[in-house]
């Protein structure tokens, strides 16, 4: 492997990432940003543009309390300025119970899947061109997440969607 190519699993592993971070924090421009303009994604619904898929995305999780998506084993084959990636993926969902329903509890759902990726090195950037979606597994259970009591008393910082984050003001410099 030469340094190129170092550079470009670097900086593929880095677009990888943007995409978590993005779709975590329901942030559409840097969710946006990952793929090419004319990137096609398959969730396993359809193929449709990036374009079409982002708002649907950004409605659905922004609706969650909040999602976590962890990736891992990237296995990558660059040729030139094209790339094929399979990445590993678990994501945490916290669903709210429905609205007036005191007594239920919020759902955990967590779903482990791989991405598909199909990548092109566009102006120096590595983004990605076409993704689909497989889904390996999945569960869903009542949450038991707790905020308070015990050791969690102290921690006071909190993620959150999109500005109101912590990251936001330290990506700042603040």
């Amino acid at each position: 492997m030469d340094l190129t190519e170092l550079a470009d699993r670097l900086a593929i592993a880095e677009t990888l990432a943007l995409y978590c971070r993005g779709i975590d924090r329901c942030e559409p421009e840097q969710l946006a940003a990952a793929f090419t303009p004319d990137a096609l994604i398959d969730y396993g619904d359809g193929a449709r543009p990036v374009a079409e898929v982002i708002p649907g995305l950004m409605a659905g999780l922004g609706a969650m309390r909040l999602t976590q998506h962890n990736i891992s084993n990237t296995v990558m084959r660059i040729t030139g300025d094209a790339a094929r990636a399979e990445t590993n993926c678990v994501a945490l969902h916290l669903i709210p119970a429905p609205e007036g329903e005191i007594e239920l509890p919020d759902t955990e759902l967590v779903v482990g899947g791989r991405y598909l990726d199909r990548l092109a090195k566009r102006e120096g950037r590595w983004l990605i061109a076409e993704r689909l979606y497989v889904m390996d597994w999945n569960r869903s259970v009542p949450a038991t997440m707790a905020l308070e009591g015990g050791l969690l008393g102290g921690l006071r910082r909190r993620g959150a969607r999109g500005t109101d984050d912590p990251s936001a003001a330290w990506w700042a410099g603040g």
